[in-house]
C-alpha cells in the first residue's frame, strides 16, 4: 500500500466491538493501490495481513481506494468498516469498497489473506462497465461488510487464494488467469451470507430489486453528496422529476429522496469528527455547508446532539 498522508496516532486497547482512538491526525490517511509493486503495472494483489500490519500500526484508522476481500484464517479481534462493527475469526470475509473507512487493532493478532484489486483489471476484459454492481456484497448499502463462509466454501476460497498468490509470484505472471481467478472468487463470495443476516435468521432473498432509476441514483449520491444537497441535481441528472425520483426512493429504500442525501452526509460528518481533529467550521467548509452554525444545527436535529458532543462522547 502507498500511503498519501502523513500524521500521528496514539491508541487505546479494544473494548469490545470498538476500537478507540486518541488522535491529533487532520484527516483520514488514504491507502492507493501499488501498481508496480511487481514491475509491471498489476491490479491484483493476495497480501497476507502480516505485510500490512506495519501499517496497520502507524495507522489503525484508514481509507483505501480499491476493493479488499479479506478472507480471515485464524484469530479473533474486533473490527470496524465504515461503523460497522462485528468480532471477526475464521471463515469471515471483510469486504471493502474503495473509500470506505477501516478501523483495526494497532497490535492486530489476526492472521488474514487480503485479496485486492481495481476495477479497471477487471474492466479491461468485461464489457460490462457496472460489472461489479451484480455483486451485493460490493454494494455501498450492503446489508454488512462481513460475511461468513461454510467450512468447504472456507477451504476452497482459501485455496483460490493462496493459488492466486502463487501465480502474482511466478516471473512471467498469466494476468489472463488472475482475472478469472478473481472473477472465481468474486461468484464464490455470491454464495455467502451477511453476518447480520445469519444472526437475525433473515430470509436470503431481497425484498426490494433497485431498477436503473435507484442504481444511478445512488452512484450519483456518492460522487457528489459533498456537494449537492438538493434534490433537484440528482432528479436533473436521471432525467426525471423530482416526484418521481421521491416516489422510486421511498418505494425501494424506504425514505424520502432527501433523506437519502441527508443520511450520507451525516455519515461522513460523523467519520470526520470520530476520526479527525479537523474543526467544526473545517468539516462544514468540507461538507460545502454555508456555515458552521447551520450545519451544527442540521446536524443537532439529525444526531439530537452537537458535534463536539458526537466527538467526545464517540472517544
Amino acid at each position: 500500500m502507498e500511503e498519501n498522508v502523513t500524521f500521528r496516532d496514539f491508541y487505546l486497547p479494544v473494548s469490545f466491538f470498538r476500537i478507540i482512538f486518541v488522535r491529533t491526525m487532520k484527516r483520514i490517511p488514504l491507502y492507493k493501490f501499488f501498481k508496480h509493486k511487481y514491475g509491471q503495472e498489476l491490479l491484483v494483489d493476495v497480501v497476507n495481513l502480516d505485510k500490512m500490519k506495519p501499517d496497520i500500526h502507524r495507522t489503525p484508522v484508514y481509507r483505501e481506494t480499491f476493493y479488499s476481500l479479506l478472507l480471515i484464517t485464524s484469530g479473533s479481534e474486533a473490527v470496524t468498516i465504515n461503523n460497522h462493527a462485528a468480532t471477526v475469526s475464521r471463515g469471515h470475509v471483510l469486504t471493502s469498497i474503495p473509500g470506505e473507512i477501516w478501523a483495526m487493532c494497532a497490535d492486530s493478532k489476526l492472521e488474514a489473506l487480503n485479496l485486492i484489486f481495481e476495477e479497471e483489471f477487471l474492466l479491461d476484459f468485461f464489457s460490462d462497465t457496472h460489472f461489479l454492481d451484480h455483486f451485493r456484497y460490493l454494494q455501498a448499502d450492503r446489508p454488512s461488510p462481513f460475511l461468513i463462509l461454510d467450512d468447504k466454501l472456507n477451504e476452497r476460497l482459501l485455496q483460490l487464494y493462496l493459488d492466486m498468490q502463487r501465480e502474482i509470484h511466478r516471473p512471467e505472471q498469466d494476468q489472463h488467469i488472475l482475472r478469472a481467478m478473481l472473477y472465481e472468487a468474486l461468484m464464490l463470495l455470491s454464495r455467502t451470507r451477511f453476518m447480520e443476516e445469519t444472526k437475525k435468521e433473515t430470509d436470503t432473498n431481497e425484498a426490494v430489486n433497485a431498477n436503473r432509476y435507484i442504481d444511478g441514483f445512488r452512484s450519483l449520491v456518492e460522487e457528489h453528496y459533498k456537494e449537492e444537497h438538493g434534490v433537484v441535481f440528482y432528479a436533473d441528472r436521471l432525467f426525471i422529476t423530482t416526484n418521481y425520483l421521491n416516489k422510486l426512493v421511498r418505494s425501494s429504500l424506504g425514505v424520502s429522496t432527501k433523506q437519502y442525501i441527508l443520511s450520507r452526509i451525516m455519515q461522513e460528518a460523523c467519520n470526520l469528527l470520530r476520526y479527525t481533529s479537523l474543526s467544526v467550521q473545517d468539516i462544514a467548509a468540507q461538507l460545502h455547508f454555508e456555515t458552521a452554525t447551520y450545519f451544527t444545527r442540521i446536524f443537532y436535529n439529525y444526531k439530537k446532539q452537537t458535534p463536539l458532543n458526537y466527538r467526545n462522547n464517540a472517544k
